[in-house]
């Protein structure tokens, strides 16, 4: 059959659609009016495959070199040092309230991945291999976020890791073809679950929730504060702290004027009895505790503490103050000891982004008191969750309470076994992880009006909670191999009375699997 004609009309309506497409076709050609493409790559010479292997990527202390892999073909090769953990960097751009899926293949001891500048919370994982593996984790940024830097590192004394295929996927404006990371070919098997830093029978912690500066691995921390006040103890120069501590917590920081300010003064009265102790020499013992080591911070509150962190004006505040004075002094990070008003949100919010302000190696202790801790719905175990990702250990007060609830609602009076387990027992069940748990006890009875146990106890706590050994009798139904470890109010104290938390719980601890 012979096909109709077709109708002036319907030509014309044909012509009207082609010249339409054209248009668009012409429009989406021209460059600038491509919207911002979603899922595309932003690392820049993600597979270490340009030119030079390794630009844009910088590494601290110049530890990283390109070198090649039988697996991987061109690699970062990365070698910590004692006192250096071998972080490389880039940055990328990002789009604010996106999310992102950030990946890299890495390969040797204790090997993080993370990245800072999200405006959000900032992601971290890591893993302990001999194996090539596959770390993931994402992250949302926040309204304001343009640029982001993603780490890779390692951990002091670790050994080389090699990293490859690092990837950062999400909202952004495609990259020149040239500069998109391509993952070469891998015959690797399956990347292995992220193994503790200890042995232990339960999983391993997920990325989203490994924190970014946890401690050295298969280590249980010794935490002693530090007296920058001379009220009867022994009085100590930084380098009187026995080599058993691993944190020392110099306290205390001072509020300022500022809602949310601290600052830090080394105590006159104390320089004094010390022979004339000056800045200079307590910045010179700050370093060489580092040098051999040892982690100090700055103590934020105490009994008289008056810190107050509940606005965005004074966590903005708190978190440039509390910078300036890590700056000034050589400190690691911080630890809150608050014993009043402590705000989960703002307070939080400070914490992350003085994090971010230090970057990879930040420490972060806290130390609330029982009634804090009964309850994940407390507000100073929530402030514990939300900054869980960069939290060193809570060292719990087990002193100075009276009778407390254990995580199996029984009644438990301070100064013995049962009370340490059984209450250290609420905070292993509700989400902190084991490494995160520390045992905080007074160093003599001096030291506290209530709550004092020998070393001897102690050390059978922390046998009961790792091992299910020297217990009370309350015994719990779960095992932490890789529990924290102690905290001892005060050195100062301890050396009074002899050392025995120095030398008795230290020894102990740094002989645990």
């Amino acid at each position: 059959m012979r096909a109709r004609p077709r109708s002036t009309v319907h030509l014309l309506l044909t012509a009207l659609v082609a010249t339409a497409l054209a248009l668009v076709g012409l429009l989406l050609a021209t460059p600038g009016a491509r919207a911002a493409a979603t899922n595309v790559e932003l690392i820049e010479n993600g597979g270490l495959d340009n030119g030079n292997h390794v630009s844009p990527w910088t590494c601290s202390n110049s530890s990283g070199q390109s070198a090649t892999d039988p697996t991987h073909g061109f690699v970062l090769k990365v070698t910590p040092t004692a006192s250096d953990n071998g972080q490389c960097t880039t940055t990328a751009p990002v789009k604010p309230s996106s999310t992102y899926t950030l990946s890299a293949w890495v390969l040797g001891p204790y090997v993080y991945l993370g990245a800072t500048g999200t405006g959000g919370s900032d992601p971290s994982t890591w893993t302990n291999g001999t194996s090539w593996t596959k770390l993931t984790t994402t992250f949302t940024t926040g309204a304001n976020a343009s640029v982001v830097t993603v780490y890779l590192h390692g951990w002091y004394g670790q050994g080389s890791f090699l990293m490859d295929d690092i990837s950062l996927f999400g909202p952004g404006d495609p990259k020149p073809s040239s500069s998109v990371t391509t993952p070469k070919p891998s015959t690797s098997s399956s990347p292995s679950p992220s193994p503790s830093p200890s042995p232990s029978p339960s999983p391993s912690p997920s990325p989203s929730s490994s924190p970014t500066t946890p401690p050295p691995p298969g280590k249980h921390l010794l935490t002693g504060y530090w007296q920058n006040f001379d009220n009867g103890a022994t009085v100590q120069k930084i380098s009187d702290v026995p080599a058993a501590y691993d944190i020392i917590a110099v306290s205390f920081a001072d509020a300022t004027s500022g809602a949310g300010g601290i600052s830090f003064t080394l105590d006159s009265t104390l320089a004094g009895r010390l022979g004339g102790y000056t800045v200079a020499q307590f910045k010179a013992d700050i370093a060489a505790k580092k040098a051999a080591g040892k982690k100090v911070i700055v103590s934020v509150g105490g009994q008289n503490g008056t810190v107050s962190v509940n606005s965005s004006a004074s966590a903005g505040n708190f978190a440039n103050t509390a910078y300036a004075v890590i700056q000034e002094y050589g400190f690691n990070g911080i630890d809150i000891d608050l014993e009043n008003g402590v705000n989960a949100t703002y307070l939080g919010q400070a914490l992350h982004s003085l994090a971010g302000k230090v970057g990879s190696g930040f420490v972060l202790t806290m130390a609330p008191q029982t009634i804090d801790m009964q309850s994940a719905g407390a507000e100073y175990f929530k402030l514990a969750l939300n900054v869980k990702d960069i939290l060193t250990i809570v060292n719990m007060q087990y002193y100075n309470s009276g009778t407390m609830l254990g995580c199996d609602g029984g009644v438990y009076a301070q100064g013995t076994v049962n009370f340490l387990t059984a209450l250290a027992c609420i905070q292993l069940k509700n989400g902190l992880e084991p490494r995160q748990v520390g045992l905080g006890v007074p160093a003599s009875t001096s030291a506290a009006g209530g709550g004092y146990v020998s070393p001897s106890v102690v050390n059978a706590a922390l046998d009961c909670l790792a091992q299910g050994t020297n217990c009370g009798t309350f015994k719990p139904d779960t095992k932490w191999p890789g529990i924290g470890g102690a905290m001892t109010w005060s050195t100062n104290w301890d050396a009074k009375a002899g050392g025995g938390i120095a030398s008795t719980v230290g020894g102990h601890l740094h002989a645990m699997p």
